[in-house]
């Protein structure tokens, strides 16, 4: 797409826009600014952009503003069938979404991982191999630093490791990875797609322009993602902790090993990874198949394994107080996240549950509560506090305390706790009825869990 001279309307203006808007003076566009909060709900994250071509419109109609523009492009969080989209389409103004528009503009070698969960912690630790194979490498999109930033910059023997969500796939076009990794698929973000089918469907996208040159990764354990390996046009790789795969990664004698094309190579020792948990070793065993597939040699991709320590807030531990531990799992956004969260705890924990109502089913949280050995008791708060704590009673999970703001929940949670167990923050919901995103509120609960005193 030639962008020079053309007046492109961006519409959010979150890190998404902000980066696409530098992206577009890079290339000599004129970026229309576009968002529903006007310039002072945005402080000084726009002030640097007052000294280019940019034209701030703020608080403006966006579907106005379309008969001024050439392109629009939306931020992730700007629906396909949003208005100002609607609008564009029936004035034949061409749409391009962020990712989209940093792709097609980017350099080097795209890597893209996607899935319900795992997504930041596979995508973080892949790019930690890379970084150690001694690649140039740029660890971008849904994970909080957009593709259209490394586009900047990024040369041709340059990496990009993309965390991809199905916000970003409704509006890719040429979007082609050479590696790709679904990692599983689970009720989410029902709210904003409709159905599990159509879900589904946006996520299979990340797969949608490559070629036998490429490599799809599927999940083998997920009967949803083993329903798309016949309908790749890519090599398939399969990962599975559970069984042998005939070309892909899984633990065969307790240690993680690569067989591709009938050949076997031996990575590291499955327990001797840092990461907790079984759903770490699938991400684990997703990131070994993905560098594997690029040729990255074992001996870096063990190191790596045998070194990594996580991603903050996700099962973080962040203090050790009067003998409990204050564990921060604020990615925690979707009730299969917590599921695996509570799976995790080996002590007596209580646990803090609810956030943002995303037409979440908590039943399948709830079970596996009850289910739980280590869960001794819940604290609810926000918007889906009483949907939550409806549904752990009807589970028959009755240890239920109900809490104002964090800061209650956690000092509820410090009366609550014994010593040599747990408090884990892990919400099962998004967390915009109080905070603007997750990692603000893992932050808010570090903060206050470092003053306990």
């Amino acid at each position: 797409m030639r962008l020079e001279k053309k007046r492109v309307l961006v519409v959010g203006m979150a890190r998404s826009g902000i980066a696409a808007a530098e992206l577009l003076l890079r290339h000599g566009a004129v970026p229309i600014l576009s968002d529903m909060k006007t310039e002072e709900a945005f402080g000084d994250q726009l002030k640097h952009l007052h000294s280019t071509a940019c034209e701030f419109r703020l608080g403006e109609d966006a579907v106005k503003l379309l008969d001024e523009a050439d392109v629009l492009v939306i931020s992730p969080g700007v629906p396909i069938d949003a208005p100002v989209v609607t609008a564009a389409k029936a004035k034949s103004i061409p749409m391009v979404g962020e990712l989209e528009l940093a792709y097609s503009l980017l350099n080097g070698d795209v890597l893209a991982i996607s899935g319900t969960n795992g997504k930041t912690t596979t995508t973080t630790l892949l790019g930690k191999v890379f970084e150690n194979a001694g690649r140039i490498t740029h660890v971008a999109g849904n994970i909080g630093y957009p593709l259209s930033s490394v586009a900047l910059s990024a040369r041709k023997e340059d990496v990009s490791v993309v965390e991809v969500s199905s916000f970003q796939l409704e509006s890719i076009k040429t979007f082609h990875p050479r590696v790709a990794a679904l990692l599983n698929i689970t009720e989410d973000h029902l709210n904003r797609h409709g159905t599990m089918t159509q879900y589904i469907k946006l996520k299979q996208r990340i797969f949608e322009n490559q070629t036998a040159d490429d490599v799809a990764v599927l999940n083998a354990d997920d009967p949803t993602l083993m329903k798309m390996a016949d309908k790749v046009k890519s090599q398939v790789a399969l990962f599975s902790r559970t069984q042998e795969v005939e070309n892909g990664a899984f633990v065969k004698g307790g240690k993680i090993v690569w067989h591709w094309n009938g050949e076997i190579t031996n990575v590291c020792d499955a327990d001797a990874i840092l990461i907790p948990g079984p759903h770490n070793l699938e991400n684990a065993l997703a990131a070994t198949a993905m560098a594997c597939a690029m040729g990255i040699p074992a001996p870096v991709i063990r190191h790596t394994l045998l070194s990594f320590t996580g991603v903050e807030h996700r099962i973080e531990k962040t203090r050790i107080f009067q003998g409990v531990s204050y564990i921060n799992d604020s990615k925690g956004t979707n009730v299969d996240s917590t599921i695996k969260a509570v799976q995790s705890m080996k002590a007596p924990t209580v646990i803090i549950l609810g956030g943002y109502d995303k037409h979440t089913d908590f039943m399948p949280l709830c079970k596996e509560i009850v289910a739980s050995e280590f869960i001794s008791h819940a604290v609810v708060i926000g918007q889906t506090g009483p949907q939550i704590k409806k549904q752990l009673a009807e589970a028959g999970f009755t240890a239920i305390t109900d809490a104002d703001s964090m800061e209650d929940a956690v000092n509820k949670s410090r009366d609550l706790a014994v010593s040599g167990g747990n408090v884990l923050l892990s919400p099962a919901c998004a967390s915009f009825d109080m905070f603007k995103d997750y990692e603000q509120r893992g932050e808010v609960f570090k903060d206050i869990v470092s003053k306990l005193n």
